[in-house]
């Protein structure tokens, strides 16, 4: 994972202006709570550039946060069955997510959120996508998750901050 998910984001950020990075998954169901705990471990850290968003199983709520924020760039951090293994990310840009097999435990697809907020602020938008281990009921991330989450944390710390 390591240095092409790095480079990965790196070039999706290339002028990026105001970010906007929403946590989405469920704190209660093991490995579904690692976009929450990137962000969560981002919080205070970065500049006032980057808006930080835990909107666990509902970004469509925090809708209107990002619209009025105006980011240039809006990355949403989910579990995602990629057929990978756990732990593993992948950045996928918003218009590739109708055609990836990748599948999230989410009410609202996001690929329909995604559209929403293309139209409304016009933003380049992707998805950092990590394979779970486990997404049974429970607390705390297993092994190979939270080792990526620790990872992911501090690869968007340096692309961020």
């Amino acid at each position: 994972m390591g240095c092409l998910i790095e480079k990965d984001i790196k070039s999706w950020l290339v002028n990026a202006q105001k970010v906007a990075v929403a946590g989405i998954g469920n704190p209660i169901r093991t490995d579904d709570y690692v976009g929450l705990k990137i962000v969560e471990n981002l919080k205070g850290k970065l500049p006032p550039t980057v808006l930080l968003l835990e909107a666990e199983t509902v970004p469509e709520s925090y809708f209107s946060d990002i619209e009025e924020f105006h980011p240039s760039h809006v990355l949403l951090i989910d579990a995602a069955y990629l057929g990978c293994k756990p732990g593993e990310a992948r950045l996928v840009n918003a218009e590739k997510i109708a055609g990836s097999p990748a599948v999230t435990t989410h009410l609202l697809p996001l690929q329909v959120f995604c559209e929403y907020v293309k139209q409304a602020t016009g933003a380049k938008i992707a998805l950092l996508l990590i394979e779970p281990k486990n997404m049974e009921f429970g607390e705390g991330l297993t092994a190979p998750v939270q080792a990526a989450a620790e990872r992911l944390t501090k690869v968007l710390f340096k692309a961020l901050g």
